[in-house]
């Protein structure tokens, strides 16, 4: 009893002139997945659905960043194309994809803070 709790919790085949319990040589196999998946894939799915749901309450006026750098205003949504019009200054309008969004910038309530030159 004790050989076999100590070959299956050290990966190690049985001592003696036993052959290898097939299952236990799977373990290590099934543990590498277990941990792959709880480690990596399941936060990285997580992080998808989070990204999606900020891109669909994507709205006109809200101030966005791309995944270019490029800092500005949603101006328009083709919810058809999956495109966002952004306007990243006064005259400037760009169409850009939708998951070209990098995130949309918190705008606190209240007035702004404005500086002045005296």
């Amino acid at each position: 009893m004790y050989n076999t709790l100590l070959s299956l919790f050290l990966f190690a085949p049985p001592t003696g002139g036993q052959a290898p319990n097939p299952f236990i040589q799977l373990v290590p196999l099934v543990l590498i997945f277990v941990v792959f998946y709880f480690f990596m894939i399941r936060p990285q799915q997580k992080k998808q659905k989070d990204r999606e749901k900020v891109l669909d309450s994507l709205k006109r006026g809200d101030k966005v960043v791309t995944i270019g750098g490029a800092h500005g205003t949603v101006a328009g949504i083709d919810t058809e194309k999956k495109t966002v019009l952004v306007q990243v200054s006064e005259t400037t309008k760009i169409k850009f994809d939708r998951t070209a969004i990098a995130n949309i910038e918190k705008q606190e309530s209240g007035d702004k803070l404005t500086t002045t030159k005296e």
